[in-house]
């Protein structure tokens, strides 16, 4: 099973602070909307997500069909197949993408510890 790009959503108090301290870190924005309240940062070897107001906690991201620079790939495994994958393997689902459709979707686990981890298909 293929999870697709990584990158770590982080729930932020301040947006604007928070974007340029990352920036300080050699961040680049790459992408978002900062009215909206959320931005996208890269780095040479990562790729972070700023969320102010969206999400409780900060929060692992994979996004099916995307490559790094946020292009979408000619092959991927599609969110609704990796979500069928991880409930037979007896994964609890907190949200789930509705398998009739296709396209953009999304569904949420939990990792034993609480951390929330997002399968977030635009493609």
């Amino acid at each position: 099973m293929t999870l697709g790009n990584f990158s770590l959503s982080l729930a932020v108090k301040d947006l604007a602070v928070s974007q340029a301290f990352y920036e300080k870190l050699g961040f680049e924005m790459f992408g978002g909307d900062a009215a909206q309240g959320w931005v996208i940062l890269k780095s040479p070897s990562c790729v972070i997500g700023l969320f102010q107001g969206m999400f409780e906690q900060n929060t692992l991201t994979f996004n099916p069909g995307w490559d790094s620079n946020g292009e979408t790939l000619d092959s991927f495994t599609d969110v609704r197949d990796i979500q069928k994958a991880l409930k037979a393997d007896g994964v609890a689902m907190v949200s789930e993408a509705d398998e009739t459709t296709t396209g953009p979707a999304s569904c949420m686990v939990l990792d034993p510890d609480g951390n929330p981890i997002l399968l977030d298909q635009h493609a």
